[in-house]
This record gives C-alpha cells, sequence and structure tokens, in this order.
C-alpha cells in the first residue's frame, strides 16, 4: 500500500484516477469497513485507486482543544486500511491552516486536483471543510460524484468509536468486538523489557502502545500477530498470555502507566523492533500480589493451561 504521510509526499494522481474516502476511521469499526468495502467495489468498477484520506492526530485536538483516547494509533489504522483492500493512504497533519481549508477548495484542490478523484464515497456523517459545510449535497452541487454510505446497526444500536470505547474501557470485549466486526485488538512495538518473563520461563514481548486504549488491567487469553517490514510475509497470528498492569509481585516502585506485555504461546526468536498486533478473545484473571515469585510461576503455569483450552476452539484467522 502506497502511504502519504504529509501532502508534499503525494505521487502524481494515478492515470486511472481515484475513489476518495475521507474520516478519522478511528477503531476501523464495521461502519467504517463498510464504507471501505463500497470504496473498493467502487474503485474496480472505474479502474481507479482505492484511496483514503485520514489525519495523524484526531482534528478535535484542534477544533475543541482535547480528543478522545484513540482505538486505533495511526500505524494500526494503515495496516487495516492494507487489510480492506485500499492501495493508497493519505494521514494529513489536521492543524489550523487546514481547519481553515473551505469544502470547495479541499474538494477541488486536493480530492480531486491532487489525488485525481473520480468519486467520493463517505459515511452518513460525513461534512468536510471549513465550519463543516461539505456536505454530500454541497458536493454533488459542485459537479462531484458521492456516494453516501449509511449507518450500520448492531443490535438496533448504532455503531460508533464512542460506544466502542465505552465498551473497551469496561472490559467488555464481546460488545466491542460485535461493533469492531473483529476482536478488541491493540497495536505497537516491541521494545525492550527488564527480562523478568524470561528469568521465570516465560518470555514476553512488551509493548509501547503508541496511546492506543487498552482493556483494563488483567491477565488476558488473546493472539499476537508480528506485522513483518514491508515486502515481507505477514507473521502467522500466535495465541498467547497478554497481561496488562503493573506486575506488583516483581516490580518495586509501581511504574506511572501500566505496562502491556505476551507470552507468545510456542513462540521463539527474537521480536524487539517489530509491530506486534495483540488480539483479546477473554479474560482469565485479575493482576494480583503473590507472595514470591514461585507462587507467580505456578499461576502463569494456570494462566497458559486455561488460555490454551481457550483459544483452542477460536478460529486464528479471524478479525483480519
Amino acid at each position: 500500500m502506497l502511504v502519504s504521510l504529509q501532502e508534499e509526499e503525494l505521487p502524481l494522481p494515478a492515470p486511472s484516477g481515484s475513489v476518495a474516502s475521507v474520516g478519522v476511521f478511528d477503531g476501523v469499526h464495521r461502519g467504517h469497513r463498510e464504507i471501505l468495502r463500497t470504496n473498493v467495489a467502487r474503485a474496480r468498477e472505474l479502474g481507479a485507486r482505492p484511496t483514503v484520506v485520514t489525519f495523524r492526530e484526531h482534528p478535535k485536538t484542534v477544533l475543541l482543544g482535547r480528543a478522545p483516547r484513540m482505538l486505533t494509533s495511526l500505524e494500526h489504522k494503515l495496516e487495516l486500511f492494507r487489510r480492506a483492500g485500499i492501495e493508497h493512504a493519505v494521514a494529513l497533519q489536521f492543524d489550523a491552516a487546514l481547519r481553515d481549508v473551505s469544502a470547495a477548495e479541499f474538494a477541488r484542490g486536493f480530492l480531486v486536483g491532487r489525488l485525481g478523484a473520480k468519486k467520493l464515497v463517505l459515511g452518513f456523517d460525513s461534512k468536510l471543510g471549513h465550519g463543516r459545510e461539505g456536505t454530500p449535497e454541497f458536493l454533488r452541487a459542485l459537479g462531484l460524484d458521492v456516494e453516501v454510505v449509511g449507518q450500520v446497526l448492531v443490535g438496533e444500536r448504532p455503531v460508533s468509536s464512542t460506544a466502542i470505547r465505552e465498551a473497551v474501557e469496561l472490559g467488555d470485549l464481546e460488545g466491542a468486538a460485535r461493533m469492531l466486526g473483529r476482536r478488541v485488538a491493540v497495536y505497537g512495538d516491541v521494545v525492550r523489557g527488564n527480562q523478568l518473563g524470561r528469568k521465570l520461563g516465560f518470555p514476553t514481548a512488551n509493548l509501547d502502545l503508541h496511546h492506543e486504549l487498552r482493556p483494563p488491567i488483567g491477565v488476558y487469553a488473546g493472539f499476537a500477530r508480528p506485522i513483518l517490514p514491508p515486502g515481507r510475509t505477514p507473521g502467522r497470528r500466535w495465541p498467547a498470555v497478554v497481561n496488562i498492569g503493573f506486575r506488583p509481585t516483581v516490580t518495586g516502585v509501581r511504574p506511572e502507566a501500566p505496562h502491556v506485555e505476551a507470552h507468545l504461546l510456542g513462540f521463539e526468536g527474537d521480536l524487539y523492533g517489530a509491530h506486534l498486533e495483540l488480539e483479546f478473545v477473554g479474560r482469565l484473571r485479575d493482576e494480583q500480589r503473590f507472595p514470591d515469585v514461585g507462587s507467580l510461576q505456578r499461576q502463569i503455569e494456570l494462566d497458559v493451561s486455561r488460555a490454551r483450552a481457550l483459544l483452542a476452539a477460536q478460529p486464528t484467522d479471524e478479525g483480519g
């Protein structure tokens, strides 16, 4: 997938043109995925490049001075776009200058002029440009071909990033997964820890989540998927035990933020510097302090056993 992180990095418009969608796409949930599916389908019909325009940070940071915790970091969104069949993603910096661009200038100058958009596929609540004047009707009046994807409901409840955030924060993995259309997942860089897991006989990959929203503190069963550099075969999913917490048994001073670490069952190798996606299947237990390291080791053995049993019945290819 071609990725442009700044406007000046844009390549020349493809001779075939593009079908473009614009939005924050936080969570890349069922509603977003319907937009992406429609985009890819229309691009195939037109022989054009399926393209998404998103933002490096949430626009509310500039518009309101604050923004919600993100369900998906930019890196995670780009990976999910790729899986959905998007060939070109543009991540713009939403700043005061972009905020003041009119809908007509953004649509004609950027979407058509810079991306060669033949068609726009937008969500039902999309409004582009300064003052959110760029409604589908406004854009059609400019002569653009606009298709609007309707609202998606799950159990008569509208799917939204806000509703999914609430579910994730409450630990409602099943409810969040129904709205996402995939398992709740986090994505981050594998960073070096203090090797405590390896000393205990259960080596773990420690993640920097890029500020993604995570489930509550506890021990979980899930799947871990290394995301390899461009041009290499995507890594397989590995069953895993995931700990989110402060590691009270082995940590002398409580850290400012909880650690996220995963023990990949059956994996042998070095993941330092790689990206890792963790999908949460079920919660095993609360985090707790043990009287000694031996007690912790015995509990981890039980966690691994329970995780294997829980994950054995799960399809490993879910959530792509």
